[in-house]
């Protein structure tokens, strides 16, 4: 093997070591990462570790993007093994592989989605991962739409500058999908990862103890605001 060929796949692997090393750490310190603490467990010193990630910010992206892109692969693969005619079921598949990785991964999730890191601010590399989840959602309603089995809702329901910026994020992620229909999807999504994040966070340990009946209803309800039929 080639030279850089080798020296390619050595920073690879040691790239994937030292994620995975932050990724023990989130479990313990939540977002408030140390490259030191992760040199040390790694047998390095410090200054090692900056020639892969220049600044702990660096690391936090790097698990940011890669936490949203496992995120978005399972609710892509769930949603692609349900009936293609079948809004609501494609609508459960996901939620059923939202609420499982975050289950699974409770960590991660709460780095995507728990309480901001003190003096992170997610560049640009972050969107598009981020976006792979709702993306299946719209996906859903557009593919319901087009045949017919979804109705878009009035769009007198909507106050005017409430219309506009939804014409505006219409216009960037669902060309032609209906400003009213749009922002129940959106109100779908944000309800959905509240449920997740209260069961994920012990919110409703005590008072809910079947907590995957109530998130399947939950959710059921949700599909109704949405408007996917039954």
């Amino acid at each position: 093997m080639p030279a850089p060929s080798i020296r390619a796949r050595v920073r690879a692997e040691m790239l994937d070591e030292i994620k995975a090393v932050a990724r023990r750490h989130l479990a313990t310190d939540g977002g408030n990462l140390s490259l030191r603490a992760v040199a040390r467990d790694m047998g390095m010193v410090s200054s090692a570790l900056y020639r892969y990630f220049p600044s702990r910010d660096d690391l936090l992206t790097a698990l940011i993007v890669e936490a949203y892109d496992a995120l978005g692969a399972a609710v892509e693969a769930a949603d692609a093994g349900a009936d293609r005619l079948d809004p609501r079921g494609r609508w459960h598949a996901a939620c059923r592989a939202a609420r499982g990785w975050a289950l699974a991964h409770p960590a991660e999730y709460a780095l995507l989605y728990g309480s901001p890191v003190p003096g992170y601010a997610a560049p640009d590399d972050t969107l598009g991962p981020a976006m792979r989840p709702p993306a299946v959602l719209l996906g859903i309603v557009r593919d319901g739409l087009a045949a017919g089995r979804i109705a878009a809702p009035d769009p007198g329901e909507l106050p005017e500058p409430l219309r506009a910026d939804l014409a505006e994020i219409a216009a960037a992620l669902a060309p032609g999908l209906p400003e009213a229909l749009l922002a129940r999807c959106l109100a779908g999504w944000t309800q959905l990862f509240g449920l997740i994040s209260f069961e994920l966070f012990g919110r409703i340990d005590r008072t809910l103890p079947h907590r995957a009946e109530y998130f399947a209803h939950q959710t059921d309800l949700l599909a109704d605001l949405i408007g996917l039929p039954r």
